[in-house]
């Protein structure tokens, strides 16, 4: 529609022709032809003009929105490689109760849990891939009820990839937690996998109104891209122990149950902040769009020691 409002209030060439009364002596017929066709070859003119690349911008606005169109789809085509290269190292993390206790396999570990063991998935989440070595970093509350379990009966099962784009289950196991930071790494067996690391960034220079994308499994959809802007910095948000995590990322992206654990990415594809809570409307569910992450630098301070010790290192000597 700019199009046609651009070319419809082009200013016309010449004044609208008069309506001759019969009064007129008919000697002047033959100028009201000529001035037809003046029109008529000025409109052909105009018409070819808005077929010419080179036109001049001010005068025909509408030309200049080819130039934006591939601006446009440039900046899609890098999004969507975004995407294509940042995902296989996110994970789909499901919480499993089962119904009884499995019994151990050959190798005393349990691999993937049966199917026709009946278990029950009581939440989903999202993680990342740490190394090639399958740890994988989630958010604590995301495998809360398996870090505290006493019963045996639960479970954690991890739907990841491997760099070639093949997909698998495997059983996480626990390898060490920081509620205090809502931070958990699982282990996975990969003997025969390659895996492809995410890119790790820093949150150190983040600024307020740069681009930034989630990526994660939203109420058990898997592979779900959201996109926004760092919306502030340094924000207080409750961690699972009731203590404060501070220096917080608030983003625009959409976050919603089943995000939690999984990364926030820059423009680059470099994590700078893993996806944590948002803010519901009461009652309803639904995110109201202020979302938070805590920052990377965090993240890479913590993951060392919770692998190596279990434990962060305040709690080393405890």
């Amino acid at each position: 529609m700019e199009m046609l409002a651009s070319l419809y209030t082009l200013p016309s060439p010449l004044p609208p022709t008069t309506t001759s009364s019969s009064s007129e002596p008919s000697c002047k017929t033959p100028f009201i032809t000529r001035r037809r066709a003046i029109i008529s070859a000025s409109t052909a003119a105009i018409a070819s003009l808005l077929h010419i690349s080179n036109a001049i911008p001010s005068l025909y606005p509408a030309i200049a929105l080819q130039p934006q169109q591939v601006e446009l789809d440039q900046e899609e085509d890098r999004i969507v490689r975004l995407f294509q290269e940042t995902s296989p190292s996110v994970v789909f993390i499901e919480d499993l109760e089962l119904a009884k206790i499995p019994k151990s396999s050959s190798k005393g570990d349990r691999d993937v849990v049966a199917e026709d063991e009946d278990a029950k998935v009581e939440g989903t989440g999202s993680g990342f891939i740490w190394d090639k070595f399958g740890h994988i970093v989630t958010n604590y509350h995301v495998v809360d009820k398996l870090a505290t379990d006493q019963s045996g009966l639960q479970s954690c099962k991890v739907l990841l990839a491997d760099a070639s784009g093949t997909s698998f289950y495997k059983e996480g196991k626990i390898v060490g937690i920081d509620p205090a930071y809502d931070l958990a790494v699982l282990k996975v067996d990969v003997e025969g996998y390659e895996l492809k690391p995410i890119v790790v960034g820093t949150s150190r220079d983040l600024r307020v109104g740069q681009s930034c994308f989630a990526i994660g499994n939203p109420f058990g959809y898997e592979n779900t891209l959201t996109t926004g802007v760092v919306s502030g910095l340094g924000r207080e948000i409750p961690s699972p122990n009731g203590r404060a995590i501070r220096g917080a990322i608030q983003t625009d992206a959409a976050i919603n149950a089943g995000n939690s654990g999984g990364p926030l990415i820059d423009s680059y594809g470099h994590v700078i902040g893993i996806n944590t809570a948002t803010f519901t409307r009461k009652g309803t569910g639904i995110s109201s769009g202020v979302n938070f992450a805590i920052p990377i630098d965090t993240v890479v301070r913590t993951v060392p020691y919770l692998i190596v010790y279990g434990t962060p290192y305040s709690n080393r000597f405890q």
